[in-house]
């Protein structure tokens, strides 16, 4: 297994950080990536990801810290993405859903990046909540210079979903999908094409059932592999394989860094 999307770097996990690692691996996952935030937790991700071998890194500012952005720091990222163990670039998108930040503030922090990911030949990790069209404008109009990546936490519609994997983008799933109430998730769930789907946690937040409620961790994926599997109709160690293909494919960097 792996979780494509896993902020190992929150405080959350400061107490226990490498008991949570520990857990993960032995239940069989052999890849983490965790996305930075902002400058500061994207160093923590590269930190995370030295002393942790199975842990890889993804640098970016996510939209809620859009408010402190310049463009000068993109040099800074520049160099933090330089790193052999940073994946990709990320967390980064639109969030509208929160007025952290104002629109126009965060479509500059998120269109700069994208430029950013194109310019160093990397993928992109999207946060895209309740701003579905603005995302995909964006993410279409740098697609043509070969932006690829995955929309993270996906919660669009099943058409909007299509739109994006005709981009060349993967789809990120995780706990909510599990949710009982969780309609338009689970449609998605059914719908995406094998070949185009990742799964991850979004730890420490969004705990799947039964562990809806407390702090998400890696180890609880094996909940989300055991139910898009269900959906499927596949054998888990089947869905595991593909999965563990595709988060190859999206992020080129996890096959040609040594694990030793």
């Amino acid at each position: 297994m792996i979780d494509t999307h896993i902020h190992l770097d929150d405080k959350k996990y400061d107490l226990d950080r490498s008991e949570v690692v520990k857990r993960a691996l032995d239940i069989g996952i052999k890849k983490f990536i965790n996305p930075g935030i902002n400058f500061e937790t994207s160093k923590n991700a590269i930190i995370n990801s030295k002393k942790y071998k199975n842990v890889y890194a993804a640098v970016g500012i996510h939209p809620h810290e859009a408010n402190s952005f310049e463009v000068e720091q993109l040099n800074d990222f520049k160099i933090l993405a330089k790193n052999s163990k940073v994946v990709a670039i990320g967390e980064i998108g639109l969030d509208y859903y929160y007025d952290f930040t104002p629109k126009e503030l965060q479509i500059k922090c998120f269109e700069e990046q994208l430029k950013l990911a194109i310019q160093l030949k990397l993928p992109v990790i999207i946060h895209n909540r309740e701003a579905h069209q603005d995302t995909f404008d964006l993410i279409k109009k740098y697609s043509e210079f070969g932006l690829k990546g995955v929309v993270h936490c996906y919660s669009g519609s099943v058409e909007m979903m299509k739109e994006f994997i005709k981009l060349g983008f993967y789809i990120g799933l995780d706990g909510p999908i599990t949710f009982k109430n969780a309609k338009l998730p689970k449609e998605v769930a059914k719908s995406v094409p094998i070949e185009k789907l990742l799964l991850e946690t979004d730890g420490p937040y969004l705990s799947p059932v039964p562990y809806r409620g407390k702090r998400n961790e890696p180890m609880y994926i094996r909940e989300i592999y055991r139910y898009i599997a269900e959906i499927k109709d596949l054998e888990i160690e089947v869905l595991e394989k593909k999965i563990y293909q595709n988060a190859i494919k999206c992020f080129k960097k996890l096959e040609d860094i040594s694990e030793t």
